[in-house]
């Protein structure tokens, strides 16, 4: 079952949407913060093509959500009452994640003293999350193409064709377009993974999500400490708004729950923040025979990169009024017309 709801609780976060994902089967209970356009756009396009049954590919970075989206996708579905079976494809060695994907029969191999049912018998009716599928061995990737053809596989050592009905969802942090060009990955399955694609956009593109979340992860973390957090300081706020977290929503809930468990009163300050290394801007280092001016345009343009193009969160990061960068990006424009 899916709620959509908004959230107007006595913490000083604007307005946000939840999104509450249960698993009929497990019972576990998720929830998905979308406030900004881009997310919700994503959300919105899951709920489009959720009643499909064809193939979905979520792109996106470490940490951004994609298995929320995932989720979303198959509790909207008409396979919602069945389960949503999940395989971590870069957890398991070759030999190991094809006996977990299809199974195995008693004597496959040694050590095979019962039949193994694997995660595409489980998931018959309902849908299989394969979570970082570019890292699938290319012998599965085969052999994965071909049920998704025909319906239908083999168990290891077995000689019985089983016919499953699944639904795949298959997410990814890497360039799949780009690997297949590389033979890394099998183009033709990218074809048929990709008949639906999402792309869950990065944190430092949508800064509109980080206030609820920032106050979401207190909630949920705020009693972990000596004393009960309940808010964040405005300081602290800007700090969180003017990173470009690189490890994204994943990070961003580390380092609350960090300052939840350290803080020493109610309220987050910015000493109770863990330190926030940026790595894209450490790599702005100098080079020879560049002047001053130069370097200051380069940092700009590369925070500007980082953020999205949100010139409030590259401000604040980069110390300055909003009035200045304009006035400087406005300069570079005319340079670049000249």
């Amino acid at each position: 079952m899916l709620r959509l709801f908004p959230t107007n609780d006595a913490t000083p976060a604007p307005e946000s949407d939840r999104l509450i994902l249960r698993d009929p089967v497990g019972g576990d209970v998720r929830e998905l913060i979308a406030h900004s356009e881009s997310l919700r756009g994503v959300v919105e396009k899951a709920r489009q093509i959720a009643a499909s049954k064809v193939p979905v590919l979520i792109l996106g970075e470490s940490g951004t959500g994609k298995e929320l989206i995932a989720r979303l996708i198959h509790e909207q579905s008409p396979r919602a009452r069945h389960r949503l079976v999940q395989v971590n494809c870069a957890a398991f060695s070759e030999t190991l994640i094809e006996s977990e994907l299809f199974g195995h029969e008693k004597g496959a191999f040694t050590g095979a003293d019962q039949r193994h049912i694997g995660y595409f018998e489980r998931a018959h009716e309902g849908s299989l999350l394969l979570d970082e599928v570019g890292e699938m061995p290319a012998k599965l990737q085969a052999k994965l193409l071909r049920i998704l053809e025909e319906e239908a596989f083999e168990r290891v050592g077995g000689e019985i064709m089983l016919k499953v009905d699944v639904r795949i969802i298959a997410t990814t942090n890497r360039e799949l377009e780009q690997e297949t060009a590389h033979g890394a990955f099998r183009r033709d399955l990218y074809y048929r993974l990709n008949a639906m694609q999402l792309h869950v956009p990065p944190l430092r593109s949508r800064p509109q999500d980080i206030v609820p979340l920032a106050h979401y992860f207190i909630e949920k973390f705020g009693r972990e400490g000596p004393v009960q957090v309940t808010s964040i300081a405005p300081r602290a706020m800007e700090l969180l708004l003017a990173y470009s977290w690189p490890g994204n929503v994943r990070q961003l809930r580390n380092v609350i729950h960090y300052a939840c468990v350290v803080a020493r009163g109610s309220c987050i300050g910015a000493t109770d923040l863990p330190p926030l290394r940026d790595p894209a801007v450490e790599s702005l280092a100098p080079t020879h025979n560049q002047t001053l001016a130069e370097i200051e345009r380069r940092l700009i343009l590369e925070t500007l990169r980082e953020v999205g193009g949100n010139k409030t969160a590259a401000a604040l990061r980069l110390g300055v009024t909003a009035r200045t960068l304009q006035n400087k990006l406005k300069r570079y424009r005319a340079e670049d017309a000249a």
